[in-house]
């Protein structure tokens, strides 16, 4: 499968609040781990040249020894990486970014729950990004987990930032159905984004389905790592991916991609590497049509 010609905007788009945005994005967490801050810049800079103008990121996405903005041995984030490849930022990118975990040199990583603390990593990924506003952010809910703080008062913490222009759309992660209708009333929830792929947390289908029922985009992570999680991907394929990767010419984490965007026009893949290669190669994903006998193989 030839992956020059095959831009983003092959998979279609979605729209998110008033932003248009191209299904087929790009993660920014992996881009932290490579030594070299010059590559994940490059990494950044092809990712637009091939029509991603969605990027997930976080301030705690983060590397803690290298060499950006600081001495040999300081931490390496996303976000500064993302400000050094592509400020100024053209007009029709958009930027999404989390809240909920935290990170700093001295505690390492840490979890916000109180409406100060999601204040002041808004902050943080104001600072790192330099930017004025956040196109999108995400509040990490934890599910069923308890927490000190109500999701309801976490997310109507984030709800007012957004009317005082800080923010300027909402989307919630790591989440169950019953927590979309809790803060349904505070502020629209444009997104969700959950683990989610082919062969890994398939209990999200329903999840998926609500989403597009209430037209909210549905951003999943880990659908190419999977149950892995951080630890990343791998080029074992079960035995229906591999077959229909085998009929297509094309590779095991592609239809993994293809199989991601078939879930529904609502459905937005983000997958994110620090190899320019595996970059074309994901972009390329955007073009690859799976047949209903595909699909059902898959599933």
């Amino acid at each position: 499968m030839p992956t020059d010609e095959i831009t983003a905007a092959a998979a279609g788009t979605w729209t998110l609040g008033d932003r248009t945005v191209n299904r087929m994005g790009f993660g920014s967490m992996r881009i932290t781990a490579d030594p070299d801050p010059a590559r994940a810049v490059t990494v950044l800079r092809r990712a637009l040249e091939l029509g991603v103008n969605h990027i997930d990121t976080a301030a705690f996405y983060v590397s803690p020894g290298g060499t950006l903005g600081g001495g040999e041995g300081s931490p390496r984030y996303a976000t500064e990486l993302i400000r050094t490849a592509l400020a100024p930022y053209p007009e029709d990118l958009l930027i999404a970014t989390k809240v909920g975990p935290a990170y700093d040199a001295d505690n390492g990583f840490t979890e916000a729950l109180t409406p100060a603390g999601l204040r002041a990593q808004v902050e943080e990924n104001l600072r790192r990004l330099g930017r004025d506003h956040l196109d999108l952010v995400n509040l990490r809910a934890y599910r069923r987990k308890p927490t000190s703080v109500p999701l309801a008062d976490r997310f109507g913490a984030l709800a007012e930032l957004r009317s005082a222009g800080l923010i300027r759309h909402l989307g919630l992660s790591n989440v169950v159905p019953e927590q979309l209708d809790e803060v349904g009333d505070i502020a629209p929830v444009v997104c969700v984004q959950n683990a989610y792929g082919v062969d890994s947390y398939r209990e999200e289908d329903d999840v998926v389905r609500l989403c597009r029922a209430r037209w909210i985009a549905y951003v999943p992570f880990f659908a190419l790592a999977g149950t892995r999680r951080e630890a990343g991907a791998t080029g074992e394929a079960n035995e229906a991916v591999r077959a229909v990767a085998d009929a297509h010419g094309v590779t095991p984490h592609q239809v993994r991609l293809a199989w991601t965007l078939h879930q529904g026009p609502h459905v937005l893949a983000i997958p994110g590497t620090g190899n320019p290669a595996h970059l074309a190669a994901n972009v390329a994903a955007a073009g690859l049509r799976l047949t209903p006998e595909d699909l059902a193989r898959l599933d």
